[in-house]
């Protein structure tokens, strides 16, 4: 079995700091003695565990090291302090902030090696996760559901294809990102992604916006311009919002994917473009054409290859893998406390049925991440209710069956599968969450 990797780094006067040999025995360290050669050896090894040894530090050091703990918040950081050092506020700052745990000198070396080989568990741990959701993110599509995997399915085969694909789903629900990932698996991937809001632009500019104008064309027209169906030439352009564009322009486009070409404002001279034409909308594109907004013969052209976006709330097996994915991508923005999202919140996510689709929940968690004040994201931080009522006609022991066994489920995900943790989150015996689980068949 392979040795487990430790980085140890120490600060001070190095032969004051002695560490008993039998600490790491068990370990392959990478020993430095500076932060210059730390942050080089982070960036050359994501080192799951960082032992920090310190008896003394410049004020100067304490900012320096508060910047490289906080660019390598994925490494499991355990510090050795002297007593006095502790009760330096900014060291305090720096423990409550950054570190999994710390020891005082002198080291007691059954103490510390049981904490660095639960940090490495807990590293393990961070990193499983991880690996479930970069496992299933291809095409960037966050999720493990039937739902996202039929999605993904049904993009790789379109992807090969070079006809116009039209994108339906609800506002939030992914539409630009599902044409992202068409883009990236096409034979187009090396040339542009023009996007397209058609509602944002306004109705004046649209027309000199997608196709161009040529100088003199109207006031202020001091020279050519390209439109961004040029500007997307030997890639794809992708319409959102298709249902906003005025019908005068539907015309327009319409002879564009018809004849492959297009006359800019103020000539007569038409331009062939080579680009591939991939529209959304959130409105259902039929009862547009039958209020006389949208033209027949464009929908006719643009839904060759029809692609549906699921709501949220049609893959909510998805929504934890989702919450800690953004938990981890905007991890910029948290306070450095914070380390991911209490069961209660998680219950409360699950419950959700989020009309605002994937931003919504985006939003609510970004949100949270600012203004939480704890070690974990609560119901309360994201603005959502606990789950107390019961479903339309579902008798009270059902339920109670159900919340318990998602109370049972959400806690054995939060702890990585980890019975005894689980069994303390929930305020019960190892045994008795056993024979629960036995009951609900749930496996760990």
């Amino acid at each position: 079995m392979s040795m487990r990797m430790l980085l140890s780094v120490t600060l001070g006067d190095a032969s004051l700091l002695t560490v008993p040999a039998l600490l790491f025995s068990s370990w392959d360290v990478c020993a430095v003695n500076d932060l210059s050669a730390a942050r080089k050896a982070l960036n050359n090894h994501p080192y799951p565990v960082s032992l920090l040894l310190l008896n003394s530090a410049r004020d100067s050091d304490v900012v320096e090291l508060d910047a490289l703990l906080e660019a390598h918040q994925s490494t499991q950081w355990v510090g050795v302090f002297p007593a006095k050092m502790i009760k330096l506020p900014a060291y305090r700052a720096l423990i409550v902030q950054h570190l999994f745990d710390f020891h005082t000198w002198p080291i007691d070396p059954f103490r510390l090696n049981h904490t660095l080989g639960h940090a490495y568990g807990y590293a393990e741990l961070s990193r499983s996760s991880d690996v479930a959701i970069s496992g299933k993110g291809d095409m960037a599509l966050v999720g493990q559901s039937e739902a996202i995997e039929h999605l993904r399915r049904q993009i790789a085969k379109v992807a090969h294809a070079n006809a116009p694909v039209l994108i339906s789903g609800e506002s939030g629900s992914g539409k630009e990102l599902t044409a992202h990932a068409i883009h990236n698996h096409s034979s187009r991937a090396g040339g542009p992604f023009i996007a397209v809001n058609c509602g944002a632009i306004p109705a004046s500019l649209i027309q000199s916006e997608l196709f161009g104008y040529e100088r003199g064309a109207f006031t202020g027209a001091a020279k050519d311009k390209r439109g961004l169906i040029e500007s997307a030439a030997g890639g794809t352009l992708f319409l959102d919002e298709i249902g906003d564009l005025p019908l005068e322009l539907q015309t327009n486009l319409l002879r564009f994917l018809q004849e492959g070409t297009i006359n800019r404002v103020g000539s007569s001279r038409s331009v062939e473009v080579d680009v591939r034409v991939i529209a959304a909308s959130h409105m259902r594109l039929e009862d547009a054409v039958k209020s006389g907004i949208f033209r027949e013969d464009l929908l006719y052209r643009l839904n060759v290859l029809p692609l549906s976006v699921p709501a949220l709330r049609e893959r909510k097996e998805d929504l934890e893998l989702l919450a800690t994915h953004f938990f981890k991508a905007f991890a910029h923005d948290k306070n450095p406390r914070l380390t991911g999202f209490s069961n209660r919140a998680m219950l409360a996510i699950k419950a959700h049925d989020w009309p605002g689709n994937v931003r919504e929940l985006i939003n609510r968690i970004r949100r949270a991440m600012v203004m939480s004040e704890g070690r974990l994201i609560t119901p309360e931080d994201l603005d959502l209710l606990m789950p107390t009522g019961l479903r339309n006609g579902e008798p009270l022991e059902d339920a109670r069956i159900r919340a318990e066994r998602d109370a049972i489920h959400v806690c054995l995900q939060g702890s990585g599968s980890n019975v005894t943790r689980a069994a303390r989150d929930l305020g019960v015996s190892r045994m008795t969450l056993y024979r629960l689980m036995e009951k609900h068949g749930i496996s760990p």
